[in-house]
């Protein structure tokens, strides 16, 4: 069976111990948290290790039986330097998590190699595995240059169905890559691409649909991967916002309909 969890850009204005509990009664096996706001503007959480929400994450994960697989998110940008991710590490080592999601901001591949490799060291003596995420709208933004440059920085491949459809990676690539993919992140969306950059972003972060309401081939990239390679389900939606609890079981029903 495979291990489906729930990624925390699905509701990212829930608080992480809300977001537990609402994955929890959905009937998730795992959930993403971001440990780290991507954007200066989103809703961030503070998980200090030792605060108060974080206590109640790690009551909350023994009380419903959940795990924290991945955790999220930077993008490694020209600038990133180790203050910019030790503590987020660390934070997600406390969480137990397995893995920590980065995304190329660097169009210097030497440069981003070099970053992306000391963040993967320091994370390994952590228990935790770097994953690289090829993004559209990103420097790094095909499968072949994310499994490249994660080989060679001792990173994996995290790969998502909505940014996969709009690099143009069909099964059969997804199937070529397969052993360097660490995670698949599912949902779905119109087979039609956003045209600017920005129609991009919007779409990826905050309009995306549940698995069957759109037109990506979902049940394609799934039969290109192991049968035991973990799947979260990434999924923001206006739908999400308004009513996050009925959204959240929704994508459950959704991914258990799929499978």
């Amino acid at each position: 069976m495979r291990e489906v969890g729930l990624a925390a850009l699905s509701a990212l204005h829930l608080s992480p111990d809300d977001f537990i509990i609402k994955a929890a009664n959905a009937g998730f096996d795992f959930v993403g948290l971001r440990v780290k706001a991507a954007t200066p503007t989103e809703t961030h959480h503070d998980l200090s290790i030792g605060g108060a929400l974080h206590t109640r994450v790690l009551s909350l994960l023994e009380k419903t039986g959940l795990r924290v697989v991945d955790t999220e998110f930077l993008c490694l940008s020209p600038e990133v330097t180790s203050e910019d991710w030790v503590r987020e590490i660390d934070i997600a080592a406390s969480l137990k998590a397995r893995s920590f999601t980065v995304s190329g901001g660097d169009p210097e591949e030497n440069r981003l190699i070099d970053n992306l490799g000391n963040l993967s060291d320091y994370a390994k003596r952590q228990g935790i595995a770097v994953s690289l995420e090829p993004i559209s709208y990103q420097p790094v933004q095909t499968l072949e240059s994310a499994v490249r440059i994660a080989q060679a920085a001792g990173a994996g491949v995290m790969a998502d169905t909505l940014h996969l459809a709009r690099i143009g990676v069909d099964a059969a690539e997804l199937a070529k890559y397969a052993e360097f993919i660490s995670m698949l992140q599912l949902c779905d969306a119109p087979k039609d691409s956003p045209v600017s950059h920005q129609e991009l972003i919007t779409e990826a972060r905050t309009h995306r649909l549940s698995p069957g309401q759109g037109e990506l081939p979902l049940t394609e990239y799934l039969a290109a991967l192991p049968e035991d390679l973990p799947i979260s389900i990434e999924a923001p939606n206006p739908a999400g916002f308004k009513d996050s609890g009925t959204w959240i079981k929704e994508l459950a029903t959704s991914m258990k309909g799929l499978l």
